[in-house]
């Protein structure tokens, strides 16, 4: 019986043939310190959805590529700093550069300027249930069609359930009638599908030292954010600026920023993308929760049926099995 050597990185059939090994994550890579990694992975659920609510009241007070600078380029600077505290030697490469620093360009750069952009048009709530509800459905599309993986009917059923809640929300939203609204919604989806391509490549691209790796990540997408935003800022009243802003932007840079954004990091090599994905459907209880209750944002019935439908399909989307497609083996 021949058996064709396994590239690295290539699923082996016949382990999609057998039982599904109980230590193992949704696509197929192994959870390393169990718990603590599910754990970590909430805590980093919450401080992002925190983001969104306070990341609107930043974008209230100063123009949305100015609140963006002002979040990751302070996140950049606290990673940067913890990282030359922490680290006797730090090792870089031309190639660790260009890697960071595309992956800086989509999760940082791509992400935010449509985030916060959304942000200037639509209701936080609108983000907190379109980003992180949708861009798992985005995340195991893509890990299809890229990684040309045969998918089960539960999956093509979940990927169709989330497109199709994504536009019975954006229908809730009041179409036209409302177009500022319908159209940050459509920049959110936007920020979604980057945020997803920042999710796959971020396991391969980033490798070795997380904290290193996302603090370079940081600062490069900050410095393309900083070329933005520039022509914004002497819209600004810097002196009129409050503590309690100021506090605000810390919070976001440190918290949000640059710890939530080493413990995804840390998530995506522990358990993969697929399976840290999914943790997401936790940020939406923090957002949602956190804009009713702070900027009494609602959604109506319309929107409420669609985030269900997307979230239904992002869950079956996310948990259905996949299994490599047959290749011919050559003799």
């Amino acid at each position: 019986m021949l058996r064709r050597t396994r590239a690295q990185g290539t699923p082996d059939p016949q382990a999609a043939d057998g039982p599904p090994d109980k230590g193992a994550a949704a696509d197929g890579s192994r959870p390393e310190g169990g718990a603590s990694v599910y754990a970590m992975l909430t805590l980093n659920m919450a401080l992002w959805g925190s983001a969104f609510p306070l990341s609107k009241a930043a974008v209230d007070t100063v123009p949305h590529q100015v609140a963006a600078l002002l979040r990751f380029g302070f996140g950049g600077l606290a990673l940067l700093g913890w990282l030359l505290v922490t680290r006797s030697r730090i090792s870089l490469t031309g190639k660790d550069l260009a890697k960071t620093a595309f992956a800086g360009a989509l999760g940082v750069f791509g992400y935010n300027t449509l985030f916060f952009w959304g942000l200037s048009l639509a209701p936080s709530i609108d983000g907190s249930i379109i980003v992180p509800v949708f861009a798992p459905v985005l995340t195991t599309a893509f890990t299809v069609l890229i990684q040309r993986e045969r998918s089960s009917t539960a999956r093509n059923a979940g990927l169709a359930l989330g497109i199709g809640g994504a536009v019975v929300f954006l229908l809730g939203v009041g179409g036209l009638a409302d177009g500022k609204r319908l159209l940050g919604d459509l920049i959110y989806l936007a920020a979604a599908m980057c945020w997803a391509a920042y999710t796959l490549v971020s396991k391969r691209m980033l490798t070795g030292d997380p904290v290193q790796a996302t603090a370079l990540a940081t600062v490069s997408g900050s410095m393309m954010l900083a070329v933005v935003a520039v022509p914004s800022m002497s819209a600004v009243a810097w002196g009129g600026l409050s503590g309690g802003f100021w506090v605000m932007v810390a919070y976001l840079a440190i918290g949000p920023t640059a710890v939530a954004y080493v413990f995804y990091y840390r998530g995506v090599q522990a358990v993969g993308p697929s399976t840290a994905s999914v943790m997401m459907f936790l940020s939406p209880v923090f957002g949602a929760g956190g804009a009713a209750l702070f900027l009494d944002e609602k959604l109506n019935w319309t929107q409420g049926a669609g985030a269900l439908l997307m979230l239904i399909g992002a869950l079956l989307a996310v948990s259905g099995r996949l299994s490599p497609r047959p290749r011919k083996t050559t003799l």
